[in-house]
């Protein structure tokens, strides 16, 4: 026998949108279900992105070199790192217990346990390293280098505790995000600097498209066989087929850059408004919250109570 849908919820758990709140030091709790906020999670100042890896969510504050992980299902601070540059974004690993951190400052790719919270190995892969993405099998990163980055790097990682910078790429425009799908045949790389995408074959690292898109820079997430882009520019969230064919566009509050998405919901959050958009899987808006002052970025766990 079936439990009632909002039994079936309660025992499995409240999902929720991780949200920094940059200018309060905190990171706001947002039950997607209903839009209320669930909770708020003490952090170090200047929380900057989020990333969740496994049960845990990886928070980089960029501005003071540290880094927080939250446990996602008990909302509370389980690790406080320092002695980083410029913590900017986090891969995680498939495996739930690695995650992978650019740092902008130093040039590097820092490995964390992030279930024990140690880093376990730093690597140099080239100025401004920034967006990052993980392939399905956790053995490969992409890093672009800069917010308009003239090189991509890729960076061997399938033994943890040595990332190795393996080769470069040089992008058709400035790059800015660097999105792998979930299938592992193809990265999406933003542009920074124009109107447009790129999709790579993953083994050749060949382009296989250039799309058109809103206005730069934008952001990219994936679920199954489709693409989520986001232009904080344009004000806009596009559904893409994997072959990029657009399938949907939706209009979100401005400065909506970042993007997650995860069992289902899709979220993007407003630099500079504080605000939190919410989108089904097809990309509908469901709902637009205010949170706080500024929110650069969000993801989704899955709270405990």
């Amino acid at each position: 026998m079936l439990a009632p849908r909002g039994l079936s919820r309660s025992l499995a758990g409240t999902e929720v949108a991780l949200v920094t709140a940059d200018e309060e030091a905190r990171l706001v709790a947002v039950d997607l279900g209903s839009g209320r906020i669930h909770r708020y999670v003490k952090t170090l100042r200047k929380p900057r992105s989020i990333e969740a890896v496994g049960g845990m969510a990886v928070v980089a504050h960029s501005e003071i070199g540290a880094i927080t992980i939250v446990q996602g299902g008990a909302l509370r601070v389980a690790h406080v790192l320092h002695g980083f540059g410029e913590p900017r974004y986090t891969a995680g690993h498939p495996d739930g217990r690695h995650a992978f951190v650019s740092d902008a400052e130093r040039g590097e790719v820092v490995a964390l346990n992030v279930v024990s919270g140690r880093v376990l190995a730093r690597a140099g892969v080239g100025n401004r390293a920034r967006h990052i993405t993980i392939d399905p099998t956790g053995s490969t990163l992409w890093v672009a280098l800069g917010a308009k980055a003239r090189k991509i790097a890729v960076v061997d990682v399938r033994k943890r505790t040595r990332p190795r910078l393996s080769a470069l790429i040089e992008p058709p425009f400035l790059a800015h995000d660097v999105g792998w799908t979930p299938d592992g045949t193809k990265v999406w790389v933003s542009s920074g600097d124009r109107n447009e995408l790129a999709i790579y074959d993953a083994k050749t690292r060949r382009i296989l498209a250039q799309l058109e898109a809103d206005r730069p820079p934008q952001h990219v997430t994936f679920r199954g066989a489709r693409a989520y882009v986001t232009s904080g520019e344009s004000g806009t969230l596009s559904v893409h087929r994997a072959d990029g064919r657009i399938l949907k566009r939706t209009a979100v509050a401005d400065d909506s850059y970042n993007v997650q998405q995860a069992h289902g919901w899709v979220v993007t959050p407003g630099l500079g408004r504080g605000s939190l958009c919410i989108l089904d899987a097809s990309g509908r808006l469901l709902r637009r919250k205010q949170i706080a002052r500024s929110s650069h970025d969000a993801c989704i766990v899955v709270a405990s109570g």
